[in-house]
């Protein structure tokens, strides 16, 4: 659902006069942000800019960082950190979620040790040993 929501927040919208009110910028600041590579808007098929909401975003974070002092350098700077950061929480959960899977395997493995250890039936499976335990049939053994 995350994923959905990310595909929003990017999808073109805007003109860049809609862009300029929406964050008190002039038009021309957009471009030059857009030229040094701060932003990096969509284009419609007539090649006019067209900025998403995570843009607009971007751009309010860089506003309020130059209104701080920070120069264009130093918003540079703090913006690559800033996705990097992102990028490292997303691999972050990504391992999380292999851990979980991981934590599950090892308790089925682990089950599946208990069961043989209770009802040790040489040369058979767990899963046959399971299904004797179960009540169901064993093949090869005595208990059928």
């Amino acid at each position: 659902m995350a994923h959905k929501n990310e595909e929003g927040r990017n999808k073109p919208l805007y003109m860049i006069s809609v862009a300029a009110e929406l964050t008190g910028m002039h038009p021309q600041t957009l471009r030059v942000y857009e030229q040094k590579g701060l932003v990096n808007p969509g284009r419609s098929r007539g090649n006019t800019r067209l900025y998403s909401q995570a843009d607009i975003e971007r751009l309010e974070l860089i506003g309020r960082l130059t209104d701080e002092g920070i120069n264009l350098a130093g918003v540079v700077r703090i913006l690559d950190m800033r996705e990097h950061e992102e990028e490292m929480e997303h691999e972050i959960d990504e391992m999380r979620a292999r851990v979980r899977e991981l934590e599950d395997q090892v308790r089925e493995f682990k089950t599946r040790e208990r069961i043989t250890a209770l009802a040790p039936y040489e040369g058979m499976t767990p899963e046959k040993v399971m299904r004797g335990l179960l009540g169901g049939k064993v093949e090869g053994s005595d208990a059928e």
